[in-house]
């Protein structure tokens, strides 16, 4: 799975905020605000990955236990594909 092309991640005071850009700014009317492990998981799925090179790449990254990091990927992965932002 992938993050749709067409939207914009910027760091503003802090916050990683993504943005819709060029022809997806008439699909997608909002922005978006990344908490947390949002930011890595969203630069995470700029490559095309699965679910579990996910779950991998946030033990590697973050000191979590496994199942934490599979329902944290899981929780992001939901969000995504029930606003239709992912291939």
């Amino acid at each position: 799975m992938k993050i749709k092309n067409g939207f914009a991640k910027r760091n503003i005071a802090g916050a990683d905020i993504v943005v819709p850009v060029g022809d997806m700014s008439v699909e997608f009317n909002g922005m978006i605000t990344l908490k947390g492990a949002g930011g890595f998981l969203w630069d995470c799925l700029k490559d095309d990955l699965t679910r579990d090179e996910l779950v991998n790449k946030v033990l590697d990254s973050y000191d979590i236990d496994k199942e934490t990091a599979q329902n944290d990927v899981d929780d992001f992965i939901d969000l995504l594909k029930q606003n239709n932002l992912l291939y």
